[in-house]
């Protein structure tokens, strides 16, 4: 795929310096570009790069002034990086969705609809009474059980385990080995100790707009007609866990290794960090942040607090608290030493 400097200059609303007919066929960084490569310069540091380069074409902010001769085309934009990021995302569009038609040997069940574009990968399964949109992408060994839902222009990547009655949106992206419906921890001690399975049994929906790391597994609610949900805009990263009937708010974030317990509503906005751990049956409010290995046991009720350590308190109040903490062995061996000058002083006024 190749677009000329002056097409790309039209995507970001950005104006041409030099000659705008010369071809682009990949993005590189700046000190590594090579001819037919587009690269940005956002950075100050990076700014010697820009007199060597061999890229055909660099993305520059508009007031830019080179201090020496510049060989390369330059295209003048507001915000070279946020350009840059927008023409990976157009790339990563074109190579995701370039597939399409069915690979054998795969195998869709009965009343499943199939909209427009579709790839099919070798291995798939599709189950009975599925649906699923225009310009779907679903990899080799991609599992989707029966009742499920599947919206346009999403992709599940290899081995995706879909369970049935899974609603996915549009515009998702779910990475490889992501299980979504998976069977709840439900289970109800008995009086001779064993412990009975209780069934889950309702469904998971992840709204348009998301995207789900690879290994990340995702329960279903316990009651049928309930629903463990992930609202629209969220970003979730590799190996985290969503118990049943917990609800992500929107255009929350969350890390890797990152555990949520049954039943526990996260905000919007939130930003969690990785191998936080989150009991159940909780609320945390809009626009908190979680710092990494935090530990949260109640609820955050008051919005845009920013927490740390286990149990989560203000990340200011942490940090004020961990500097004592470090110098509790030096505090440790003067309280010792002062123990002995009391006893000292007592011992020479008990034989005055």
């Amino acid at each position: 795929m190749e677009f000329s400097i002056q097409q790309i200059a039209g995507m970001l609303g950005g104006e041409v310096k030099g000659n705008g007919h010369d071809k682009i066929n990949m993005l590189a960084k700046i000190q590594d570009a090579k001819k037919g490569q587009i690269a940005f310069l956002s950075n100050p540091k990076y700014e010697q790069y820009i007199y060597s380069t061999n890229a055909s074409a660099v993305i520059v902010k508009k007031d830019f002034a080179p201090r020496k001769d510049i060989q390369t085309t330059l295209i003048l934009v507001d915000d070279p990086y946020l350009s840059f990021t927008t023409l990976l995302e157009e790339y990563h569009k074109m190579v995701s969705f370039q597939k399409e038609g069915v690979e054998e040997p795969c195998f869709m069940g009965k009343s499943s609809l199939c909209g427009s574009h579709v790839y099919r990968g070798a291995f798939s399964y599709i189950g009975n009474f599925v649906k699923i949109g225009t310009n779907v992408k679903i990899y080799p060994h991609v599992f989707v059980g029966d009742n499920t839902e599947i919206g346009d222009n999403t992709i599940l990547h290899p081995n995706v385990k879909v369970y049935s009655g899974t609603k996915i949106g549009n515009n998702c992206v779910i990475h490889a080995g992501t299980v979504l419906g998976s069977d709840g921890f439900g289970f109800a001690p008995q009086p001779d100790g064993t412990y009975k399975t209780i069934p889950q049994l309702g469904n998971v929906i992840i709204e348009d707009n998301v995207t789900i790391g690879a290994n990340t597994v995702i329960d279903c609610a316990t009651l049928f007609g309930d629903s463990t949900i992930v609202r629209q805009g969220v970003k979730l990263d590799n190996l985290i866990q969503i118990a049943h009937n917990v609800e992500v708010g929107k255009n929350t974030v969350i890390a890797a290794q990152s555990g949520i317990s049954g039943s526990t509503k996260i905000g919007e906005h939130c930003m969690i960090a990785g191998q936080v751990g989150i009991a159940g049956h909780l609320v945390i409010a809009n626009n908190t942040s979680l710092g990494a290995q935090t530990g949260i046991s109640k609820s955050v009720t008051k919005e845009d607090q920013k927490l740390l350590g286990y149990p989560g308190i203000d990340i200011k109040e942490y940090f004020r608290s961990y500097a004592v903490f470090k110098r509790l062995p030096d505090l440790l061996q003067r309280l010792k030493e002062l123990e002995d000058k009391v006893s000292r002083t007592e011992h020479i006024e008990n034989h005055k």
